[in-house]
């Protein structure tokens, strides 16, 4: 049976990559976890590795492709399988259009493409993704569109759950629901066809798609208001990806503000300042047509579940069981021990009334308290590694990079999305991290990758008031933050010339839980005190 060869997320927020380079072609021989090809991210270069031992019998996106994560990019057949022909590498642009509106572009290009093809009767088969790192399936928990509804491109057509996280899953094309193959309440591996768009089934065509409207060449920019890269951007620190677009655009990269570490440059950065008019050649947005003004109609709101009744016997949710077992897993895996600390947070408190109305106007996203506890954990994660390692059989695994898991409350259960290498990220890029997670679980949005592989776990529950609660540990990692509530209390407080008074000052307590295999006492105590002193002593920009 052939085994798809998808674009693997590689990282937070990641949702596409370019191959740079093909390592086998069409026909080679290949074994599971053989290097197969190579892509760059705006976070990472990286080689792939094969899905499955075979034949690479065909290569759908060229060298040089820019594909959304899991789109199918090759195909491994048995041995002794006919391979296709690869195709033509792409050919590079003569003039790159300013990134924003080539993105936009191609995906009304690419939906155009899609529902024409769907409808004029070819086949778009819709696979099981795989919802991050050691998922291998999936369980269809409903069907957002019925046998013979018409779809869009993105449009939510599914809803799965597995042993990380429930999310919405979008349709590939636009085009007519021509087969499902999976019901509701079944469970799929990874990469199985769930369903077809299009099809010999689908011969009730609907209205053709309208031809895609070839874009207006582009406005050359007079010299005088180029911005080329120049070469002191150049190092300006960012990935060979953000330099690239920066190319592309005539931007330079000196004039764009990095919310990474030290500055560092991301991608959404580039494309944000792009999408503002930050572009030498940026040209005047044309007026579409009334089509295009037309407003997309909102997604129906689900309805709201019944409420249980009194004495009646509810079944376990797959969420809510699969978080009873993994509790309980944990609970017989690790010796927890907890540690807390109470934070005189008066500091913060005054900074953050103070700037948060500046701040989210400056920013587009609101001044938390959260972002100042998860920069503190970071700085103190680097210090001592030990809080951020696990246990590894035998031997105590000490991790590259920090993962930092955001626990969030829904309705129907709880989910920990990760920023991966939170590291790198200054405090404006971990708190538009935390918003845009947090947002996305909520709305089952969150993208394959972007859950699971922590190395540390936070957990908020003082929003609900308590003082502090003794969490438990998000397994694989060792130690987990519970977050207190924030409280006024009255406190000693000494002056500089050693006078005692008494003061209003706010405090929060900070619980950490820990897996005493890995991290002795005294290094938890010492990791917490560390932690109290950042907070209390704030002096970090908060961008």
């Amino acid at each position: 049976m052939p085994t798809d060869v998808l674009m693997p997320q590689m990282g937070e927020s990641i949702f596409e990559g370019t191959i740079t380079k093909w390592l086998k072609k069409p026909g080679d021989t290949v074994q599971r976890d053989e290097p197969l090809f190579e892509i760059s991210t705006d976070k990472v270069d990286a080689e792939i590795p094969s899905p499955a031992a075979g034949v690479l019998t065909e290569i759908k996106a060229a060298e040089g492709s820019t594909v959304q994560v899991n789109s199918i990019v090759g195909v491994i057949g048995e041995a002794g399988a006919v391979a296709a022909s690869a195709p033509a590498p792409q050919s590079a642009p003569a003039k790159a259009e300013p990134a924003a509106a080539k993105s936009e572009e191609a995906k009304s290009a690419a939906s155009a493409a899609d529902g024409k093809a769907a409808a004029s009767g070819e086949r778009c088969d819709v696979v099981m993704p795989q919802m991050g790192e050691s998922i291998f399936e999936g369980t269809i928990t409903k069907w957002l569109k019925n046998v013979g509804d018409t779809v869009q491109r993105d449009e939510p057509l599914f809803e799965i759950s597995t042993d990380k996280v429930d999310a919405e899953i979008p349709s590939p094309a636009a085009g007519t629901l021509t087969e499902i193959k999976i019901p509701a309440g079944q469970t799929a591996q990874i990469n199985t066809v769930v369903a077809v768009i299009g099809g010999a089934a689908g011969a009730a065509p609907s209205t053709p798609a309208p031809a895609a409207a070839a874009p207006a060449p582009a406005t050359p920019a007079p010299a005088a208001e180029a911005e080329p890269v120049s070469a002191e951007a150049e190092h300006v620190r960012s990935s060979p990806l953000v330099r690239k677009i920066a190319r592309e655009n005539n931007v330079n990269l000196g004039a764009v503000a990095g919310t990474g570490a030290g500055g560092r440059v991301t991608k959404e950065d580039i494309l944000a300042y792009i999408e503002k008019g930050g572009t030498a050649a940026a040209p005047p947005k044309a007026v579409a047509p009334a089509a295009a003004a037309a407003p997309k109609p909102a997604a129906p709101a689900p309805a709201p579940a019944a409420a249980p009744l009194p004495g009646e016997l509810v079944p376990l949710s797959r969420m809510r069981s699969i978080i009873a077992q993994r509790m309980v897993e944990s609970k017989h895996t690790s010796p927890h021990v907890h540690t807390v600390f109470k934070i005189d947070f008066t500091r913060i408190v005054k900074i953050r009334e103070k700037e948060k109305g500046k701040y989210e106007q400056r920013n587009g996203v609101k001044l938390t308290y959260m972002p100042f506890i998860s920069r503190a954990i970071i700085a103190m994660l680097r210090k001592m590694p030990i809080v951020n390692a696990s246990m590894e059989g035998e031997a105590i695994r000490y991790h590259q990079n920090i993962n930092l898991g955001i626990a969030v409350a829904l309705e129907w259960g709880l989910i920990v999305p990760v920023i991966r290498q939170a590291e790198e990220k200054n405090f404006l890029g971990i708190a538009r991290a935390i918003a845009d997670l947090a947002e996305r679980a909520r709305g089952k949005k969150l993208k394959p990758d972007e859950v699971g592989s922590g190395t540390f776990t936070i957990t908020n529950p003082g929003i609900f008031g308590e003082q502090f609660g003794t969490p438990i540990i998000n397994q694989p990692e060792s130690a987990i933050l519970g977050v207190g509530g924030l409280f006024k209390e009255p406190a000693v407080v000494t002056s500089e010339d050693g006078t005692d008074s008494i003061a209003i000052r706010h405090f929060l307590h900070l619980t950490l839980g820990f897996d005493h295999r890995v991290i002795d006492g005294a290094d938890a105590g010492k990791f917490m005190a560390e932690v109290k002193k950042y907070l209390e002593g704030w002096n970090e920009e908060i961008g």
